[in-house]
């Protein structure tokens, strides 16, 4: 497990700052989930994503999320060969390992669906044939919380498919004098696993220890969030429990430990809970926050 130190140490040498996100994308690698990123733009969320798939040896691609955007220009599309008379199906930029769907946002439903079947199933239909995709195969999906205009809000049913968002902010002001220094300096990002070793790691995942009392604290954290509640309109699904079960184990494994604590999963629960509630107007009149109220959760939930 101190593999998942050196990966992290790793792309640090790239990414400054921004440890949250750091940790959220090898979680996401080592339990085969996905991850949105919500921040402003220039604040290195494609650089991340893109050091990532250097230092696991991973292929990626980047697909720019646009309103004219077509399900085809995604999965692919059937080609008719007039040399042989048969279609032929040329595979689009979904068929990689790491793809970083930028701005997903922007892109209109039928794209969204196309994308979902992918996340879901990790499979693509195109005509009559269904293609199985890479594995591993992840969606880091990013969308900018300033610009509305010309965006598609994402449906519940896909942010649910969404292991964990995150909430990328700007960086600290020394952390900014690091990367102006940066800049002078050519920084060479070494492989430091290969796919066979995340195969490995993700059966090293299934076998972290966590006690029957925190799979039960787990539970009634995310069953707290459908009690009736004045500010909550519709709580986190059962997908949120097991995103939150397997996010706490793979935190563990980041700490270098084979068991789960009770920290781990508090640290987990805003990440992968926050898109999960759908909260109200009064939530939003009076500027109460989903982080918010998960933390009001984690307070009231007994620790066991």
């Amino acid at each position: 497990m101190k593999r998942l130190q050196l990966i992290k140490k790793e792309i640090q040498k790239k990414i400054i700052g921004h440890e949250n996100l750091i940790d959220a994308m090898i979680i996401a690698l080592i339990t085969n989930e996905h991850l949105l990123i919500e921040g402003v733009p220039g604040i290195a969320k494609t650089t991340a994503v893109k050091t990532l798939a250097k230092v696991c040896d991973l292929e990626f691609k980047r697909i720019q999320f646009t309103p004219d955007l077509l399900p085809s220009d995604i999965t692919g599309i059937e080609i008719y060969n007039p040399k042989t008379n048969e279609f032929q199906i040329k595979k689009g930029p979904i068929f990689s390992n790491l793809i970083l769907a930028d701005e997903i946002n922007r892109a209109p439903a039928k794209v969204q669906s196309a994308l979902l079947e992918a996340m879901q199933e990790k499979q693509v239909t195109i005509g009559e044939e269904t293609f199985k995709l890479n594995s591993p195969f992840m969606v880091l999906a990013t969308q900018n919380p300033i610009e509305q205009e010309g965006t598609y809000p994402l449906p519940e049913a896909q942010l649910d498919r969404f292991m964990m968002k995150i909430i990328v902010g700007y960086n600290s002001i020394d952390e900014e004098v690091k990367i102006i220094k940066m800049l002078e300096k050519e920084i060479t990002i070494n492989k430091i696993i290969t796919k066979k070793d995340i195969e490995e790691l993700k059966e090293i995942h299934k076998h972290i220890h966590i006690d029957e009392e925190l799979i039960r604290y787990i539970a009634e954290i995310v069953n707290k969030t459908r009690e009736k509640n004045e500010y909550i309109d519709f709580g986190a699904s059962p997908r949120a429990t097991i995103s939150l079960f397997k996010a706490s184990k793979a935190r563990a494994m980041l700490k270098n430990k084979n068991y789960v604590t009770p920290i781990d999963i508090i640290e987990s629960a805003k990440d992968v809970l926050r898109h999960r509630i759908i909260l109200n107007y009064k939530a939003e009149a009076e500027e109460i926050t989903a982080d918010k109220i998960i933390e009001k959760i984690l307070e009231e939930v007994p620790i066991p």
